[in-house]
């Protein structure tokens, strides 16, 4: 297969394969191929063939019937945080190793091949399932029971997480797309560290049903892809109200695709961004940011400009205090769900235990990793009795501050603009002795997740050592479609989003 399809985005696929000029199992055996020589990246933790060449064989059989259903046999995979029938989902835990869910996550069901009150499916190919931090929980990849997924740009160094699997696969043209969830900056964060794009739409525009939870409040899946004209197609058919979730939004179906391609007012083809007001938060561009990666930034807003925003000045005066107030609500909703996992029901259970409460604390010791004990104990300390008010309270307090500093910005600005991460992506092992430091690497990413705002990665350009760098770009509630205008027509401008790692 030529390298030609190799680098091809899911728009392109998707018309390729209407046309009939390539088919979808050829396209799974050539992922599939190009998925086992390059294993050593461990972005993949399961894959199944048969099941894989079942659905390419239905897609092309429903091709060949007239149908166009926007993803019919392109390639796809998911997190390994979404549950998916006939493939195992362990959320990157030994504690749910050899688990099989018996349904589809519902936006695992909305890409592929539907399911009952979700009609028949948007028709994509799953190779598999991708690695993720454990539960979702960290920023590296590295905390995965099935070990660290590596930086296709440079193996010595993190992919970012919790989504790190997605980013890399994707980075490496292992697959056109695939998804992730973002709690924190798990999608945003790993596209800006393997250079590719990633949109967390606003709270409630996906589906959680079938996702395994960490933070209830604020896990929100996403599509990460090459494009933001990909991730508009793919955005528009995972999306959706969905009654099995109580935290979905209900709204009609969006076509982001149409909403990224409208034309804004006063625009012309030179400047298609004309009118729009891009904010500049001081606190994102702190003297401690990376100078690599300011001035990636910068070149970025710069080309914005060009294409005719205008840049102004805003403040999100609580910036800093979004560290701690996501590392007291996020640990405490996750001390929460995570007490479901006791070895009763589901999931591993240790071997040797002398009674019932013997049995919870081997199995649960066992099957969590360092990281989600961590944090499970940094939750049931913030809702203990004494603490609650102490901390949970006063962090919920100051969470809604936080969003409404985000609403006094949107009165001066159509869309915020900043950095993903402080600095480009750092060496694996590097800051495993210090969790501290890790946590305050989102310090760009958690307002707008505390928030439930959209937010996005874009790819602009290289920083240190040729390491990928994303403008990350925030807009107002359910603004997807803003965010996907901007970012695209800076795709259309630039060509960061093409480049891929060296070998690949």
């Amino acid at each position: 297969m030529s390298d030609e399809l190799l680098h091809a985005g899911v728009v392109d696929l998707a018309g390729r394969l209407r046309r009939r000029e390539v088919s979808a199992v050829e396209l799974a055996r050539h992922f599939g191929q190009r998925i086992a020589a390059h294993a050593d990246l461990g972005a993949f933790v399961a894959l199944d063939e048969a099941l894989t060449l079942a659905q390419a064989r239905r897609a092309d059989q429903r091709l060949a019937e007239g149908d166009t259903a926007p993803l019919l046999g392109v390639p796809i995979a998911h997190k390994d945080i979404f549950v998916t029938q006939g493939w195992p989902s362990t959320a990157g835990s030994k504690m749910l190793q050899g688990y099989a869910s018996p349904f589809d996550a519902t936006v695992v069901a909305r890409l592929g091949f539907g399911a009952a009150g979700l009609g028949a499916g948007a028709g994509g190919v799953t190779l598999g399932k991708l690695n993720c931090d454990e539960f979702a929980m960290g920023s590296t990849n590295e905390n995965s029971a099935y070990g660290p997924v590596h930086n296709p740009w440079d193996r010595a160094r993190v992919p970012g997480g919790s989504s790190g699997g997605t980013a890399a696969a994707v980075a490496a043209r292992l697959l056109p797309a695939a998804t992730g969830t973002d709690t924190g900056g798990s999608i945003r964060q790993p596209a800006s560290f393997c250079g590719v794009t990633g949109i967390k739409p606003t709270y409630g525009v996906c589906s959680r049903y079938g996702m395994v939870a960490f933070a209830s409040s604020l896990d929100q899946a996403g599509p990460m892809a090459r494009s933001a004209e990909d991730c508009a197609l793919l955005l528009s058919a995972m999306s959706g109200f969905d009654t099995r979730d109580a935290t979905s939004a209900e709204r009609p179906p969006q076509d982001f695709v149409a909403q990224m391609s409208a034309q804004r007012p006063g625009a012309s083809a030179s400047r298609p961004l004309q009118g729009l007001r891009v904010g500049l938060p001081k606190e994102f561009f702190p003297a401690a940011l990376a100078a690599d990666v300011n001035r990636a930034v910068r070149a970025a807003l710069a080309e914005l400009e060009k294409l005719g925003a205008t840049l102004v000045d805003v403040s999100l005066p609580r910036t800093e205090l979004s560290i701690p107030v996501y590392y007291i609500i996020a640990p405490a909703e996750a001390s929460s769900n995570l007490g479901r996992f006791d070895g009763v029901k589901f999931g591993h259970r240790a071997a040797q235990y002398s009674d019932l409460l013997d049995m919870y604390k081997k199995t649960r010791a066992e099957g969590f990793g360092p990281e989600v004990k961590r944090r499970i104990m940094i939750g049931t300390y913030v809702l203990s009795h004494g603490y609650y008010d102490a901390y949970y309270l006063q962090a919920q307090k100051l969470r809604r501050m936080i969003a409404d500093d985000f609403q006094a910005c949107f009165k001066q600005c159509d869309l915020i603009a900043g950095p993903v991460a402080p600095s480009v992506a750092w060496k694996l092992g590097e800051q495993g002795d210090d969790p501290v430091k890790t946590y305050l690497a989102d310090i760009f990413t958690l307002p707008a997740s505390l928030a439930g705002l959209p937010g996005m990665s874009v790819p602009a350009g290289q920083g240190e050592g040729g390491l990928p760098v994303g403008l990350q770009l925030i807009g107002n509630y359910f603004q997807e479609g803003a965010l996907l205008q901007a970012a695209h027509a800076l795709q259309q401008a630039t060509d960061f989003h093409t480049r891929a790692p060296q070998g690949f």
